[in-house]
């Protein structure tokens, strides 16, 4: 089975990539969506949201990422994904899932889930774009306000010529709320001949275990759940593999934020690394009663040095096994 990191707008950036990685059993992970209206993007944009592709489109651990672009014009998309491949990243997602109203008022995202035809011709257009060896890969819902038209839109992304399909199990109109409908993917499943990665509601080893046998999925794709519990692609893994393995503990997930450099970063405002860990926390606080606790502690601080001094008070080192391949 491959697990792949979801992505995230405003979450799952480069620090967070780098870090979760590191804890591994990730195998891709992939980018917050890039928005391309009308030009070919300049070499920073693309730098900005992925700077793996300085080190070959790889995370400091080896995993490799790739670029998702969102938009609605064919050739315009085209043109920035051939541009993503020769960059470095590795090979290119396309975004039809996004639920933001500000995405789909301007015809991006969940949308164009209304629209197959316009699927068929943005991934048609991408797919000649893009040399063969590169990976073109399309995520999607279910559908808009129901799932009626799914079969109409697997069917566009696969007579496009896309190398594989990510399915999130809920429609637009569903949005995050559970549950996440796998039961719907293998009548979907039946119509298709590439590679299927289910996602959605996957906070647990249990449940990427019903998952796989409800969306007959191998491959899992983890959003929330992996920020909630930051080593759960491990702990997945390692229970498919029937390996033995010891899940960090609090104050490993404490060292680890702490060591992530989110806070080393220069480019960024000083409230940068404050707004992150609390962020994170929020999440955090869905898998680890300590997060509650914790949240209360830095909640008014803005400093990266004072939120930096309360975090090192709960962290502990982790063993530097293999377990957690640090």
């Amino acid at each position: 089975m491959k697990l792949i990191l979801a992505p995230m707008e405003g979450v799952v950036d480069f620090k967070m990539r780098e870090l979760l990685s590191d804890l591994g059993g990730f195998d891709l992970c992939v980018t917050e969506f890039i928005r391309v209206v009308d030009l070919t993007l300049p070499r920073r944009v693309f730098m900005r949201y992925c700077p793996e592709l300085l080190n070959g489109g790889y995370t400091r651990a080896g995993t490799p990422v790739r670029i998702q672009l969102l938009g609605q014009v064919p050739h315009v998309l085209a043109a920035n994904a051939r541009k993503a491949v020769k960059l470095g990243s590795h090979g290119v997602d396309l975004n039809f899932g996004c639920p933001a109203k500000t995405v789909n008022k301007s015809k991006g995202g969940a949308v164009l889930l209304k629209e197959p035809e316009q699927i068929y011709q943005i991934i048609k257009a991408v797919r000649e774009a893009v040399p063969e060896e590169h990976i073109v890969s399309a995520k999607i819902r279910l559908g808009f306000d129901d799932d009626t038209n799914s079969t109409e839109i697997v069917d566009a992304v696969q007579s496009a010529g896309a190398s594989s399909l990510a399915i999130h199990a809920r429609t637009k109109r569903d949005g995050y709320r559970p549950p996440a409908y796998w039961e719907k993917i293998p009548p979907l499943l039946a119509r298709l001949s590439i590679p299927v990665v289910a996602n959605g509601e996957i906070w647990q080893v249990e449940d990427a275990v019903r998952c796989q046998q409800q969306s007959q999925c191998q491959d899992l794709m983890l959003g929330r759940g992996a920020l909630a519990t930051p080593d759960l692609a491990t702990k997945i893994k390692a229970h498919m593999q029937g390996v033995e393995y010891t899940p960090l503990t609090w104050q490993e997930v404490v060292y680890h934020i702490v060591h992530s450099s989110m806070h080393q970063d220069e480019n960024v405002s000083e409230k940068y690394f404050s707004s992150r860990t609390k962020q994170w926390l929020g999440y955090l606080k869905l898998q680890y009663a300590e997060a509650h606790g914790l949240f209360e502690e830095i909640k008014r601080l803005k400093s990266k040095s004072d939120v930096v001094a309360v975090l090192e008070k709960y962290a502990k080192s982790p063993s530097l096994d293999s377990n957690h391949n640090i």
